[in-house]
């Protein structure tokens, strides 16, 4: 199946744009290159500014060194898109929301964090950040969207049996390797559409990761360290263990260089790192609290590795890890509605839980994610082994923290259903 996209489709982050909009004086959207913040901006604004016009950009620089409140005219919501290439604006943005004392007057697009020095005040109160990830399998058309997470946390009781996924493990794997890039989605054949991944690390490799601060770095190094990261993906891999996998390559690279180099990757949002969940359950030297490594797109890691969907087909245990990848994307998209975050839970006991899906109002979900059937009954008993631990602690010392909602597996398999110890089997092409 090759998804051909002729016209723009609704993203997530449209109905949290169109609220904050009515909330706040700007909004700023951040996340990798070509996810398609500009695109869904330009469905809410009134006006666009686009820095990176090759015709008018060095006349806009000069004027934001001079005059940077000119090029606020225009009808509001007003995009300034790639808004870094001046940090200046974030000021003038600022100060013009004190001065017009309203909301919905701004909408700022960037591919890369900014460096903190280079802006004289935070925004707090005027500016919402907003994060904006490649598109999740519901907003590809390739979920058909039958069971929201959302309303598994409002009714954990909800009849799911029977509710059936339409994607095959084929098209999964395909949906993995083209990734989430909205433009591969106007690609005709399926040879375009994952060249667009590719296509994506040369340009970050070539240029992207030195532009960001201006230090000049090695694209072969570039692309060495997101070899390693995707061979460790959704591992808990130190960074001592990548730096020794990279040295095989570059021996004479540095720790100060390779974490030089992670962090340009961070700030062009290539690296996802997933964080440890850390409730008082156990003796803080009991639960492991490095990042979980993975990126922002789980197509990253398969162009990275020269994989392609038919070695994947074949090599179901390393798709294993590229389909958790996958799956963080879209629970982070799915949640974002309701300010949802993930972490992971591991102890020096064994007891591990791929997935803490935490929502701002306190309230969590345990989840694992099998993608075939063999490994339910192992997932479920982690899963069920974790909650009586939780609620154990809750019941003899009164540990401030609530019972999870629900437990739940993701799996890459067709049908939803509820087991008899109450784990929920969801696959994700049900989800949304």
């Amino acid at each position: 199946m090759v998804i051909y996209m002729k016209k723009y489709l609704k993203r997530v982050i449209d109905d949290i744009l169109k609220e904050r909009l009515e909330m706040i004086g700007a909004i700023v959207i951040v996340g990798p290159k070509w996810c398609g913040k500009t695109t869904t901006a330009e469905q809410h604004a009134k006006s666009v500014l686009k820095l990176q016009d090759p015709d008018k950009s060095k006349s806009y620089l000069e004027l934001a060194s001079i005059k940077p409140s000119v090029l606020l005219k225009g009808k509001n919501p007003r995009l300034i898109d790639e808004w870094q290439m001046a940090p200046v604006l974030w000021d003038a943005v600022r100060t013009s929301i004190d001065n017009l004392n309203e909301v919905g007057l701004y909408i700022l697009t960037g591919s890369t964090s900014v460096d903190e020095n280079e802006i004289m005040h935070s925004g707090t109160g005027r500016i919402n950040r907003l994060t904006m990830r490649p598109m999740s399998l519901f907003e590809s058309k390739e979920s058909n969207g039958k069971i929201a997470i959302i309303d598994l946390f409002n009714s954990s009781d909800m009849d799911i049996d029977g509710i059936k996924s339409e994607l095959s493990i084929e098209e999964l794997i395909f949906a993995c390797c083209r990734g989430g890039w909205p433009d591969s989605l106007n690609k005709k054949t399926k040879k375009a559409q994952l060249f667009i991944v590719s296509n994506y690390i040369d340009n970050i490799c070539e240029s992207d990761v030195s532009t960001i601060d201006g230090v000049k770095r090695d694209p072969q190094r570039v692309k060495t360290i997101l070899q390693s990261y995707a061979r460790n993906i959704s591992t808990l891999a130190t960074n001592k263990t990548i730096m020794k996998d990279i040295r095989a390559n570059f021996s004479n690279i540095s720790e100060p260089t390779y974490y030089s180099y992670i962090d340009a990757l961070t700030r062009l949002f290539v690296i996802n790192n997933i964080p440890a969940w850390s409730p008082n359950i156990r003796s803080a030297t009991a639960i492991r609290s490095s990042s979980k490594k993975e990126f922002i797109d789980p197509s990253i890691a398969v162009a990275s590795l020269g994989l392609t969907p038919e070695t994947l087909l074949y090599d179901l245990n390393t798709f294993g890890f590229i389909f958790e990848n996958l799956c963080i994307r879209d629970l982070t998209v799915y949640s974002s509605l309701v300010d949802g975050k993930i972490s992971y839970y591991r102890d020096r006991h064994g007891l591990e839980v791929d997935c803490v899906l935490y929502l701002k109002d306190g309230r969590y979900a345990l989840i694992e994610f099998k993608l075939g059937s063999s490994e339910i009954e192992k997932g479920a008993k982690n899963l069920i082994k974790l909650d009586n631990l939780i609620k154990k602690h809750i019941r003899e010392d009164k540990l401030n923290i609530k019972a999870p909602n629900f437990l739940a597996i993701i799996t890459g398999g067709e049908l939803a259903y509820t087991r008899a110890d109450g784990v929920k089997i969801l696959p994700i092409g049900v989800l949304r």
